[in-house]
C-alpha cells in the first residue's frame, strides 16, 4: 500500500517500483488522501484555461484513472479536501475543512480501516518533512505513521474491521545528492545539457534546513521507467512533457541510476540492511499465495 497526499505524487515517488512489483504478481493499492482540487496547473501548455481551472477537480481524477492504468495499480481515493500550498509572507491560514486541518485520530480513522480491509504487508508514504513541507504531505506522514501503529490494535478503531498489522513501512526518497551527481555528471559527459546545476549549487542551503533521508533500500526497477513515465505525463495538468524530468534520455537513467530508493522507518520483520526488496523479512514469514 502507498499512501500520497495528492493524484500525481504517486507517479513521481516509486512509481516503477510499484510497476514491478504488479508485474511481479503482488497486489499494490494506491491510497490519495486528497483529491487534489487546490492544485496549481503547471504544465505551461494548460495553463490559463477557464475550461480546465473550472473543471480541475474532474480533470484530475480523470488523469489519476490514467496513471492506475498505466502502473496497473488498484487506487483508493480516501476522500479528504486538498490544503493547497500556502504562499506568501506571513502565510495565509489553511483552507477551513481542508486535510490538514482535519483531526488526526479522523484521517487516520478513514485509513485504518482500508489497511483493515487490503491488508498490506508493506506501506509506503513519505518522511517527516513530507519530501516537501507542503502540509498536505506533512499531514500524509502523520496519517500513515498512525494507521500502520494502530491497524493492528483490537482496541483501536472499533468499526473498522478485523484488526491487521503490517509489517513494514517506509518513506520513499526520491533525489538524493548521489543520484542528482550520477545523473548530472553522465549527462555533461554526453555533452547534453543538465537540468540537475541549479540543484547542485544549491544543496547545503537546502541540507541544513530539514533532515536528509537515509537510504536503506534501492529497488532495480529500470524495466519500469517507461510505465513511470506514461503515468507521470497522464497527469497532465500537474506535469510539463517537455520539463527537466523528461531532459534525461531513458538510456542514461538506466545505465547510471536504475533504482528508486525507500527509507525503512518501521519493521516487525527481520532485515539486513542494505536491502534490495521491499519484502525483505516478509517472504520469510508470509507463505506465498
Amino acid at each position: 500500500m502507498c499512501v500520497h497526499a495528492h493524484p500525481d505524487d504517486e507517479s513521481s515517488k516509486g512509481a516503477a517500483t510499484m510497476a514491478r512489483y504488479v508485474d511481479e504478481g503482488a497486489a499494490v493499492l494506491v491510497v490519495s488522501c486528497t483529491g487534489g482540487e487546490r492544485g496549481d496547473v503547471l504544465n505551461p501548455a494548460l495553463k490559463g484555461r477557464p475550461e480546465i481551472e473550472a473543471n480541475i477537480h474532474e480533470i484530475r481524477r480523470a488523469e489519476m484513472a490514467q496513471a492506475v492504468r498505466a502502473l496497473g495499480v488498484s487506487h483508493h481515493w480516501l476522500g479528504f479536501v486538498d490544503s493547497g500550498l500556502p504562499e506568501g509572507d506571513p502565510l495565509p491560514p489553511l483552507p477551513e475543512g481542508c486535510f490538514a486541518l482535519v483531526p488526526l485520530e479522523e484521517a487516520t480513522r478513514a485509513l485504518v480501516e482500508v489497511v483493515r480491509r487490503f491488508q498490506p504487508h508493506v506501506m509506503t508514504t513519505y518522511n517527516e518533512n513530507g519530501g516537501y513541507p507542503h502540509p498536505d504531505h506533512i499531514r500524509c506522514h502523520e496519517v500513515s505513521v498512525a494507521a500502520f501503529e494502530a491497524a493492528g490494535d483490537p482496541e483501536a478503531f472499533p468499526g473498522t474491521g478485523e484488526p491487521w498489522q503490517p509489517l513494514k513501512l517506509y518513506y520513499d526518497v526520491s533525489f538524493t545528492r548521489e543520484r542528482v551527481e550520477a545523473m548530472h555528471n553522465a549527462l555533461v559527459e554526453r555533452g547534453i545539457e543538465s537540468p540537475y546545476q541549479e540543484w547542485l549549487a544549491s544543496w547545503e542551503e537546502r541540507a541544513a534546513t530539514m533532515r536528509m533521508p537515509k537510504v536503506t533500500t534501492r529497488i532495480l526497477c529500470s524495466d519500469y521507467f517507461e510505465q513511470r513515465d506514461a503515468a507521470l505525463i497522464a497527469h497532465a495538468t500537474q506535469v510539463d512533457p517537455q520539463g527537466w524530468f523528461f531532459k534525461v534520455p531513458l538510456d542514461v537513467q538506466r545505465e547510471v541510476f536504475p533504482w528508486e530508493q525507500f527509507e525503512l522507518a518501521r519493521s516487525l520483520v527481520d532485515t539486513d540492511i542494505p536491502e534490495d526488496d521491499l519484502f525483505a523479512g516478509v517472504r520469510e514469514r508470509v507463505p506465498a499465495p
